[in-house]
């Protein structure tokens, strides 16, 4: 990539390289000498002029740039020069399907835990939020060269399961309500069954019914590996995490029962892992424990090298305790567990939030959401903002079937180039592989901008496999759709009296379909040929 080119150039590999958004100031930018200037005690712009002046004499630089200037008050910055420009369009067409593919991962093992919705009802706006955004940074660190797994947590025991019990008898203890909860196939599988195994059953039939279905066939979601709450705590792991913690000193018993001291690393208080009995309630393990052992598999049994949870907002408070757990074991902290909180998200229709379900009398279900919109405006909208910030969800521009809706916008786009390239094939204007036909001819200040955002696609892919920040990827798109509008707008792709150009041209609309399908692939939106 060109900041990699840059950093090695001027010999500083933790450079930050920029792109200025006044292109007056060239098409990468570097200020990494004001920070070598302080620590040295040096005018920064006579060290920026010293270090010019020293990358200038490297026999590349000619190829990848045109100028490379000092601005006050010490940046340096980069224009690509059009030979580089032309070499990259050639690249795109050489590559295909696999332009944007990274070895930045260099096939760490990372497993991707989202969604995770406890089995006590249908899945919710938010768990689409969540879903989506974990399906699409899984498939950007594919893309980045990590080797990766995704997994979905069932939560199919404990106290929430206890309490799915008692709402399917409908007792004084019930919470959970709704007609997923009155269907009559339950009443001879749950005849005679405790509370907890009733609880158990009927997270079963949830899970089979709404939740897979939802998201196997619906969301086009596929987990690796659905893991059990319940087998992990069968399969004693529960029992050798809590060992562990015993042989450390860090466990100690109160008020009949058994807590961690979690302060010790971090937490604002100790946190309980095995209930008190009370009432008419045995001891049992919290949700702490079985999320310990649960991470200790994660990290020990399957040697993930980073593991990145994916939860809803009311999460929040739980991040210290599971950190301080890794932190006690010495197995993970902040450093390769990464927790990303989703924050809320509303619905809106004609300018007022949507609270209600027909069906089920509570806040809509992802279900009825995706009974109203296609799946690839869904997955758009939900990508569209970052995961630390409300989302407002608009319906009415969701159902806008026009360019007026970005996820139309983009594969309008898409399609129109494929339009203009049949039409090419069949009227024999392409008669050489696309990656032949970029030549000296192509040489507009419009042609060179759209090169210079679809040469961005791997610098997206590696930043958004560092940070997360997969909201990168439809702005991404957008900006180059806008680059492309304004290179057609501009530049006549088809040109009667220069054969040359027109297929220099139609290479370059290629390049851009590529780059656009290569960028909805990522995001698990179609890439229509027609529409």
């Amino acid at each position: 990539m060109i900041r990699d080119s840059i950093r090695k150039i001027i010999g500083v590999e933790d450079a930050n390289i920029d792109q200025p958004e006044n292109k007056n100031f060239g098409d990468y930018s570097t200020g990494v000498v004001l920070r070598l200037a302080k620590k040295e005690k040096k005018n920064p712009m006579a060290m920026a002029e010293e270090l010019v002046a020293k990358i200038k004499t490297q026999p590349e630089i000619q190829e990848l740039f045109e100028k490379i200037e000092v601005a006050l008050p010490g940046f340096i910055n980069f224009t690509l020069s059009a030979d580089f420009l032309r070499a990259q369009a050639a690249e795109i067409l050489e590559a295909k399907e696999k332009y944007g593919a990274l070895d930045f991962g260099q096939g760490k093992k990372v497993q991707v835990e989202f969604i995770s919705a406890n089995p006590t009802g249908p899945l919710t706006l938010g768990n689409g939020r969540g879903g989506f955004y974990g399906d699409v940074l899984a498939n950007v660190l594919e893309r980045a060269g990590f080797s990766v797994k995704r997994e979905y947590f069932v939560n199919d025991a404990g106290y929430q399961v206890e309490i799915l019990g008692h709402s399917y008898r409908k007792d004084e203890k019930a919470q959970y309500k709704g007609e997923y909860l009155d269907n009559p196939i339950l009443e001879p599988k749950t005849e005679g069954l405790s509370i907890i195994d009733t609880g158990a059953m009927v997270a079963s039939y949830i899970l089979e019914t709404y939740i897979r279905p939802t998201v196997q066939d619906r969301m086009k979601i596929k987990f690796d590996e659905w893991v059990s709450e319940k087998a992990i705590r069968d399969s004693g792991l529960t029992d050798k995490v809590l060992g562990i913690l015993k042989s450390k000193n860090l466990i100690y018993e109160q008020d009949g029962a058994t807590w961690f001291k979690s302060t010790e690393f971090g937490d604002d208080k100790d946190r309980v892992l095995i209930t008190s009995a009370k009432d008419d309630r045995e001891q049992s393990a919290t949700y702490l424990l079985p999320d310990i052992a649960y991470h200790y598999k994660k990290f020990v049994a399957d040697k993930f090298d980073t593991v990145i949870d994916v939860w809803g907002a009311d999460h929040h408070g739980y991040i210290a305790r599971l950190q301080a757990a890794g932190k006690a074991l010495e197995i993970w902290d902040e450093k390769n567990l990464k927790i990303v909180i989703m924050q809320l998200v509303r619905l809106f229709a004609g300018g007022q939030e949507v609270k209600m379900s027909k069906r089920l009398g509570t806040y809509i279900t992802l279900d009825e959401l995706l009974e109203e919109i296609p799946l690839d405006v869904a997955r758009w909208f939900f990508l569209m903002r970052s995961p630390d910030t409300h989302m407002d969800f608009d319906m009415d521009l969701a159902k806008e079937q026009s360019d007026k809706n970005p996820v139309y916008y983009a594969q309008y786009a898409h399609a129109r180039i494929c339009a203009i390239l049949r039409k090419a094939q069949s009227d024999n204007l392409i008669t050489e592989p696309f990656n032949h036909l970029i030549t000296q001819s192509l040489n507009h200040s419009s042609e060179f901008a759209l090169v210079k955002q679809l040469i961005r696609l791997p610098e997206v892919v590696e930043d958004a496999a560092r940070d997360y920040q997969v909201h990168r990827l439809p702005q991404y798109v957008l900006d180059l759709v806008r680059s492309f509008h304004k290179f057609y707008e501009d530049c006549r792709v088809i040109d009667e009296e220069n054969k040359e150009l027109t297929q220099s041209r139609l290479a370059l609309c290629e390049a851009t379909r590529i780059v656009i399908k290569n960028t909805l692939d990522l995001m698990g939106i179609n890439a229509p040929e027609k529409m």
